[in-house]
């Protein structure tokens, strides 16, 4: 049977506010402050349990290893003498967001009717274009089962950032979708992260069956949508979306409607929210998800929940007859200071879990082993001078090592 999993990445130890995300609103914001890499990965875990008691299925990606002392050295430099610019982009956490890590075409999309991953290349920010490697790599050992196909990344210049900008629109998890990749062109300052070339191709080598190409708006990307899933989410037959999120949104709508009859358009009007109140609240970063007693629940920042507007139009939303039924709200602060809400922490993989390396499914009694891993080893604060001291670097990579061998994954240490 298939269903849904859930794989969320665990806030790494070297988690800090470097602000080296170009065009994210919140790493600008908060660059130079002090993180809680403890506490960042501990609210991750709490979304994780919770998500469990939900009875949903869930997994997880592990930090990857930082320093990146092998990307310095193709460099030709170490953290010893790099400038201070490449220390921090070497010692990035940012693969936290596992909805950057690659695109998912479950098996009853695809021609071969295998489950496709394509990994981000994410080149158009140097602290992320090194992470493709520590993915695949940990996606070939999760996902070893031949019912899994796992892609390279796409080549430079076309930038690809992974499911954030892709979208499966179905009857059920378990039946033949439509997928929908949205590509950026430009927003004001800020480059367009997903490049239309990039998508074909993804799809191309996902062998997807049926898919649609749609711009985001440039509005969007101006008021700080970097991505898609900070605009518009969707699951099975619902789709959740800014009134803004999308460039040519009528011409979408038809085609979507087209190959989906039943489809759930819920377009929040500009009016009530506006693209500043989305964005700041993350809205439409929440993970939308379908509850095994039926009905779909919003698992939401905690600071929608704190956005009157946003707050009071959801309250309207579920009091409805439509298919969004609940509204849990949850505290992932730590990642929302770095521009990361809870889907950006998460990557959907529908597939069987008997297919799934058990190492990287969760339960509770797991989630308390690495809680205690957390607590003990994960600094309590870092500095910005921090990243500068060679002690620091060597506790990041303690921490990480001692994790990964208490879950017998020394595979990737």
């Amino acid at each position: 049977m298939l269903v849904e999993i859930n794989f969320d990445g665990l806030i790494g130890p070297s988690h800090n506010y470097a602000g080296l995300s170009l065009g994210n609103i919140a790493s600008a914001k908060n660059a130079g402050g002090v993180s809680s890499p403890r506490a960042a990965a501990l609210q991750g875990l709490d979304k994780m349990r919770a998500n469990l008691r939900l009875g949903l299925t869930q997994g997880l990606f592990l930090p990857h290893d930082r320093p990146n002392l092998g990307w310095l050295t193709a460099l030709g430099t170490t953290m010893d003498t790099a400038e201070p610019q490449l220390r921090a982009n070497a010692l990035s956490a940012s693969a936290m967001w596992a909805a950057n890590a690659a695109t998912v075409s479950p098996a009853p999309d695809t021609l071969d009717g295998r489950c496709h991953l394509t990994v981000a290349n994410l080149m158009t920010m140097p602290h992320r274009s090194h992470e493709w490697p520590g993915t695949l790599k940990q996606l070939k050992l999760a996902l070893a089962h031949p019912s899994f196909a796992i892609h390279a990344p796409v080549p430079a210049p076309f930038g690809d950032e992974g499911a954030a900008n892709h979208m499966r629109l179905c009857a059920d998890h378990d039946a033949a979708g439509i997928e929908v990749f949205v590509y950026g062109v430009a927003g004001g300052p800020f480059p367009a992260r997903q490049h239309k070339e990039a998508s074909r191709a993804v799809a191309r080598l996902n062998h997807v069956r049926e898919a649609l190409f749609v711009a985001q708006s440039e509005a969007a990307i101006a008021a700080g949508a970097f991505h898609n899933d900070v605009v518009a989410v969707a699951n099975e037959h619902v789709l959740f979306c800014h009134e803004q999120a999308f460039a040519d949104k009528d011409e979408f709508y038809a085609a979507l409607r087209a190959a989906l009859p039943q489809v759930e358009i819920i377009e929040v009007p500009a009016a009530r929210i506006s693209l500043a109140d989305a964005i700041q609240s993350y809205l439409f970063n929440a993970q939308l998800v379908t509850l095994p007693e039926g009905g779909m629940a919003l698992i939401l920042p905690s600071e929608a929940q704190e956005n009157g507007r946003v707050w009071t139009w959801l309250n309207e939303l579920i009091a409805g007859n439509g298919s969004i039924r609940r509204l849990i709200p949850v505290d992932v602060r730590q990642s929302m200071a770095n521009g990361g809400g809870p889907a950006c922490l998460r990557l959907r993989v529908v597939c069987d879990p008997a297919h799934i390396d058990p190492r990287f499914l969760l339960n509770e009694a797991k989630i308390d082993v690495i809680s205690r891993n957390v607590a003990r080893d994960w600094p309590a604060e870092i500095t910005p001078d921090a990243l500068n001291n060679p002690h620091l670097w060597a506790d990041i990579s303690r921490a990480r090592a001692a994790l990964l061998t208490d879950l017998q994954l020394e595979d990737l240490i």
